[in-house]
């Protein structure tokens, strides 16, 4: 269950080091998928569905700067609106920019205002995309997702012990059924080192929902095929958004996955595998 290691570097336009791997077989017709996580998870929440897809396609997963296995170092920029752009250099250091070489891409939570901002910004461009549970339309963020945010030279200075409880009962939160222990270890632990607990505040700190309201507008703009998955028992962004973005995408399918909360990916992996693994095999 706990076993996953993004064995590859890459070092951005900014110079922070980004831990990725690729699984799959490496060969013509092969298509690519790209998985993007969202706060304050990391690659591993897909390593399920990662492994599934990998029978069918080379499926590439990162650890965004700031997160996970990558760098994490103070002055650092985590942004939403960086991420889109270190997005978008990898996908060109991946080699997948080119009309026929264009991934099919999966994005959960700020994962996918990442995905929409690289597309609609910076110019990336995608066979198809999936959004889980996107962070997308204001408003987002808790009260206390904000007070954390407001104030993380005061929560970075908390001791270790009770920084850990915070950031694990923060990460359980985004499970309906509640995860089980070793995955709740393991989400935890990249936030409970040195460099992991000024690190999680200062990204909450950057998240300004500014770097959605720049893109909201132009979603309708989306001219590829588009799949919104949601946890039907989403308490962290209400399933509302979901009908509501649906809407607004031309074309856009909605799946509601029952009993499932924030963090579909744990809930009800082989639900949301499914509803994947049909969305990236359609025609367009």
């Amino acid at each position: 269950m706990t076993q996953w290691l993004l064995d590859r570097t890459f070092r951005t336009a900014s110079g922070d080091e980004v831990r990725w791997a690729v699984l799959g077989e490496e060969r013509a017709g092969v298509p690519a998928v790209v998985l993007l996580h969202g706060t304050p998870f990391s690659s591993y929440v897909w390593r399920g569905v990662a492994r599934a897809l990998a029978a069918r396609h080379r499926v590439f997963v990162w650890d965004m700067p700031g997160y996970g296995a990558s760098e994490k170092r103070a002055g650092q920029d985590v942004s939403l609106g960086a991420q889109a752009r270190v997005f978008r250099e990898l996908l060109g250091h991946w080699e997948l920019t080119g009309e026929a070489a264009r991934p099919a891409v999966v994005a959960h939570d700020f994962g996918g205002c990442v995905a929409l901002r690289a597309h609609l910004l910076h110019g990336a461009h995608y066979a198809r995309l999936a959004l889980v549970d996107p962070v997308a339309l204001s408003p987002w963020g808790s009260p206390t997702y904000r007070l954390l945010g407001a104030h993380p030279d005061v929560f970075g200075q908390l001791p270790p012990a009770l920084h850990r409880a915070l950031v694990r009962e923060y990460l359980s939160s985004a499970s309906r059924p509640g995860l089980h222990p070793a995955v709740l270890d393991r989400l935890a632990e990249p936030w409970c080192t040195e460099a992991g607990q000024p690190a999680f505040y200062r990204q909450i700190q950057q998240n300004d929902q500014r770097f959605t309201d720049e893109i909201e507008e132009r979603y309708g703009e989306l001219g590829l095929p588009t799949l919104i998955c949601w946890g039907a028992q989403d308490s962290w962004i209400p399933v509302a958004k979901g009908h509501e973005l649906a809407a607004r995408i031309p074309g856009a399918q909605l799946r509601l996955i029952e009993g499932a909360g924030h963090l579909v990916q744990e809930d009800a992996p082989a639900e949301l595998t499914a509803a994947l693994a049909d969305f990236l095999g359609a025609d367009s």
